[in-house]
């Protein structure tokens, strides 16, 4: 088994995610081709045109979308609003 590693796992993960993220996208768009028998045909082509532009676009993004949600978010433990339903 192929053991990549831990300090590579933010590409590991964009490259799984972007690659399911475009085959279901692909599979969504190709649906019209089912009728005619093209359907795997244009799947794989726009699966792969897709994840080809989509997989740098995760890898740089990921970082910046990972700062905004936690600035967005807080853990349980940050001081702030407490749950008054728990006291």
């Amino acid at each position: 088994m192929l053991r990549i590693p831990r300090r590579f796992s933010h590409f590991v993960y964009g490259v799984i995610q972007s690659g399911l993220t475009c085959a279901i996208a692909a599979g969504i768009a190709s649906s019209p081709f089912v009728a005619t028998g093209t359907f795997v045909f244009h799947w794989a082509q726009s699966w792969f045109f897709a994840w080809i532009v989509m997989l740098p676009v995760v890898l740089f993004a990921a970082p910046a979308i990972r700062r905004l949600s936690n600035i967005l978010t807080r853990g349980e433990d940050d001081p702030g609003q407490t749950n008054k339903a728990a006291n």
